[in-house]
């Protein structure tokens, strides 16, 4: 007996009363008439019948109608049309629109169980079909999730593991267990011997991967390794290879590197007859280009660990200090020599805040100084007395590295150095003056001729270049000495007021144009008005002395974090890029200035002096072409005693 559900919905009561109690439930068939096209969407939302019987009349109107629109939204129904009286039209139709079968009168028992049961097994078979098909689809799928995520976790080793031997036996791994294959091995080319090499393997023997070597010319996979392409075989009957064993079937892949193979990945069947298809060649590309990764990680790795090792030594290793910080400030590197200055030694600060392992105040003054992305240099004095010169330079995508050369000696030489000038031109001055007198006396002892007098004149010229000269120099030796230490509060705004007034005509009279710009209620300051009245002239006299005529000189002024900012422009030629680290050196004139200029190169050294007794700062910014830019930095009168504390 049968217990398949029919829904019949027909015009004719009588027919479909005919068809459910005389023919379909005697039959064992579960029948439900169904009246209306309403009725009919209520039960299907819920139910699922294995036929679908329609009258060609149904209340609503055509049954065809109402089939091709059942078709349309559950195209797995069996319908079949039951039509008063038979029409071919309406037959061909039924047939045209997808139906299962057709009824019509006089509807006899055994015809109509024929019919039933006919469109019945066929539905069966459709979806014994559907399922063996959704099974194959489903396993096939399964097989390539599966691969998916092998390849994943392939991927993930390959990015997150540097040990090649690791991750190499996890692709031959992979390759034998998404192939079904018996056997998997990884070959690397030896470049000495050039022969092929098993650098990882599954199922082979530990002795029989340990002493494999192949050469390139007359095997399979030195054919591979050569010509760059897969090898596939396939064969009925085990077939004997040059690696020395029977296999049924083999899948060779290069390994490539930038379009250079590097080796050969491989799978095997020694015993069964399983086949490799294309997707299983698929697969095993996938993996060689992970192994191809991973090689060339590895070698990328080894190469920059040498490097950085050789990096690591040279930095510990060299005689200056060197720090590296990065751009947290925390300490990436302390070499030997830094640890040394610093009273550092045999301890890891490596991830460790610079400040709270080095407190010594010229070094974090110069490490706060270091704002902007230029080379910044100042001076650090260790507790026993040795100076190091030290260099920060930013370090894109690092941080900052701080250089530190120890200039103990040179600071020797320049002390012994300024010792020797100042005594010296104390000597001299008394001669200078001498010679001066005597020169003002011979026009009283008897009457010059006019060559003599341009001899006399001359004479004085040299003395006065040269008492200048002095004066500069017991200038200079009086400030590096400290003899000037006594300060005032100063009001700065007057005095610069003062100085650019008196040089006024020394710039008119080169017709150019001399500009203040300073601010109501500039910060008084603590220092020395007549130094700080020396260091403006010096700036100003050389800027009038190198710039052309209708040319522009610009003197501002501003406050700004309890500072005082000056800068002093001009529309001179410039410094030359190579000359601008040594212009505030003593003696030393840019390359580009005309020889029969006067000046000995004391004025910006006085100037720098000036300017550090001062506890401030001095820069330049200059172009060539297009004029120079002296930037000074003072402190007010409140940090300028903070300044002092701390230093």
């Amino acid at each position: 007996m049968s217990s398949e559900q029919i829904f019949i919905i027909h015009s004719d009561g009588t027919i479909a009363d005919l068809l459910e109690h005389s023919i379909l439930r005697p039959a064992g068939y579960d029948v439900t008439q169904i009246r209306d096209r309403k009725a009919l969407d209520l039960l299907l939302q819920t139910n699922h019948p294995h036929l679908v019987i329609l009258g060609d009349r149904i209340p609503e109107g055509s049954g065809l109608d109402l089939a091709v629109q059942l078709l349309e939204s559950r195209p797995d129904t069996a319908i079949v049309l039951a039509s008063d009286p038979f029409s071919d039209g309406l037959l061909l139709r039924a047939i045209h629109s997808g139906l299962s079968g057709y009824l019509y009168p006089p509807f006899e028992t055994g015809e109509v169980l024929e019919v039933i049961q006919g469109v019945l097994e066929r539905q069966r078979r459709l979806k014994q079909w559907s399922l063996r098909h959704k099974e194959d689809n489903t396993s096939a799928l399964q097989q390539k999730v599966e691969s998916m995520e092998a390849l994943q976790r392939i991927g993930r080793k390959v990015t997150s593991i540097l040990e090649l031997d690791s991750v190499l036996t996890a692709v031959v791994d992979a390759a034998v267990e998404l192939t079904g294959a018996e056997e998997g091995s990884l070959l690397l080319m030896d470049e000495t011997t050039g022969e092929l090499y098993m650098r990882a393997a599954r199922n082979f023997r530990e002795d029989f991967v340990r002493t494999f070597r192949v050469p390139i010319k007359d095997t399979l996979p030195g054919e591979v390794l050569r010509t760059g392409q897969p090898l596939l075989l396939n064969t009925a009957t085990p077939k004997k290879i040059k690696t020395s064993y029977l296999v049924h079937t083999l899948m060779y892949v290069p390994i490539q590197v930038s379009d250079r193979v590097i080796g050969v990945l491989g799978v095997d069947n020694r015993r069964s007859g399983h086949p490799f298809s294309d997707y299983h060649l698929d697969v095993v590309y996938a993996l060689a280009d992970y192994a191809a990764i991973a090689v060339e990680n590895a070698r990328l790795f080894a190469s920059s660990q040498v490097e950085r090792e050789k990096l690591e030594t040279l930095l510990t290793q060299v005689q200056d200090g060197v720090v590296v910080l990065d751009e947290d400030a925390r300490i990436m590197l302390l070499n030997q020599s830094a640890q040394a200055a610093f009273g550092l030694e045999g301890r890891d600060l490596v991830g460790r805040q610079v400040q709270d392992v080095i407190q010594h105040p010229d070094l974090l003054e110069i490490l706060n100084g270091q704002k902007d992305s230029t080379p910044y240099r100042g001076e650090i004095t260790l507790a026993d007395g040795r100076v190091l010169s030290a260099q920060v330079t930013p370090i894109s995508g690092v941080g900052l590295a701080v250089i530190m050369q120890d200039i103990t000696y040179l600071k020797e030489l320049d002390r012994i150095k300024s010792d020797f000038v100042s005594t010296v031109s104390h000597d001299l001055r008394s001669p200078l003056t001498a010679i001066l007198g005597y020169v003002e006396l011979l026009g009283r002892v008897g009457e010059l001729n006019s060559q003599q007098e341009g001899f006399i004149q001359r004479i004085q010229v040299s003395v006065e270049n040269i008492t200048s000269l002095i004066n500069d120099l017991l200038d200079l030796g009086r400030i590096e000495s400290g003899f000037d230490a006594r300060k005032e509060i100063v009001p700065l705004a007057a005095i610069i007021r003062y100085t650019i007034e008196s040089m006024r005509s020394q710039a008119e009279e080169k017709g150019q144009n001399l500009v203040l710009d300073i601010p109501e209620g500039l910060p008084h300051i603590l220092g020395n008005p007549v130094r700080l009245r020396q260091m403006l002239e010096n700036l100003v006299a050389n800027a009038i002395n190198y710039t052309p005529k209708d040319g522009e000189i610009r003197v501002t002024t501003r406050s700004e974090s309890e500072q005082v900012i000056i800068a002093v422009s001009d529309t001179g030629p410039g410094i030359p890029h190579a000359d601008q680290p040594y212009i505030f050196d003593k003696f030393y004139r840019a390359s580009n200035i005309p020889p029969d200029t006067p000046g000995a190169g004391l004025g910006l050294a006085i100037v720098r002096s000036i300017v550090e007794n001062h506890q401030g700062r001095i820069w330049v910014s200059s172009t060539p072409g297009q004029g120079s830019t002296f930037t000074i930095v003072l402190p007010t009168t409140d940090n300028f005693f903070s300044q002092t504390q701390v230093s």
